[in-house]
């Protein structure tokens, strides 16, 4: 599946993916291939991306998070470094 994070002022990841791991307001959730169509706020944590390279961890401030036909796009408040 294909993954962006955006923020307000850069796009910081662009890729395919094999899993991504969220901080949902109720607690951490897992989107991988074939998921169910999703909108979900985002709270501010880790977002781990797993890939055919090895696993990412990305610390946003919160956001919102949108999953369809193997298309995911965090926006993101900001991302710290």
């Amino acid at each position: 599946m294909h993954l962006e994070i955006i923020t307000p002022d850069r796009k910081v990841f662009a890729g395919e993916v094999v899993a991504a791991q969220f901080p949902g307001t109720d607690g951490l959730f897992e989107v991988l291939n074939n998921h169910a169509p999703l909108i979900s706020a985002l709270q501010p944590g880790e977002v781990v991306v797993t890939s055919a390279a090895g696993r990412e961890a990305f610390r946003i401030n919160g956001g919102v998070v949108e999953v369809l036909r193997n298309n995911v796009i965090v926006l993101a408040e900001g991302v710290v470094a």
